[in-house]
């Protein structure tokens, strides 16, 4: 399983994207209590559920972490877990995620210039306002003191996605290898 966690726009959507694409690395279906927009499916794109659901799934112990985002419940589910799976999570995900023991899971933490993601979410349609925000938020949520330590820590600008999703790749491969020939 590949984790991948950073900072707004530090690259990990586009470069799970490009590893579903290049690889057949299958992205993680998630949990979550928000209504379904338009050409979603359940099953696919999440798994719908309503809030009393998502609630009774937290006290059987079915997620390997879980949030509230606006209102919503949004969680990754233990038996989603799986090689050649990727999934995008914030910086309490990755902890949660680091302290898995009993299933293969490879965690990657992509980092780059504020002023480079600030230029990233403008670029892709975020506010000032919003883009100001989710900087400030991402100094606390990604601070040192807050964060695990991953597997591997990419600065995403040293290439473009799909150079950063080649040498993700490549590190996960690699584990994987080593972890079957440990078995």
């Amino acid at each position: 399983m590949i984790v991948l966690s950073g900072a707004s726009a530090s690259g990990k959507t586009e470069v799970a994207k490009i590893l579903a694409k290049d690889h057949n690395i299958t992205k993680m279906i998630t949990t979550t209590t928000r209504c379904m927009r338009i050409n979603e499916i359940n099953g696919k794109d999440y798994f719908f559920v309503t809030k009393e659901e998502f609630e009774n799934l937290i006290r059987k112990g079915h997620f390997v972490e879980y949030t509230n985002y606006n209102g919503n419940y949004y969680g990754s589910g233990k038996d989603q877990i799986a090689d050649d799976r990727c999934v995008v999570i914030d910086g309490a995900g990755l902890k949660a995620y680091t302290e898995i023991k009993d299933k293969f899971v490879v965690t990657f933490l992509l980092v780059c210039k504020e002023e480079t993601r600030y230029q990233r979410m403008l670029s892709r349609g975020d506010t000032i306002e919003n883009a100001k925000a989710r900087i400030a938020n991402d100094k606390v949520a990604f601070d040192e003191t807050n964060l695990v330590k991953a597997n591997y820590v990419i600065d995403s600008e040293q290439g473009n996605e799909k150079e950063i999703a080649e040498i993700i790749y490549n590190l996960y491969k690699k584990e994987l290898e080593k972890h079957y020939s440990n078995k």
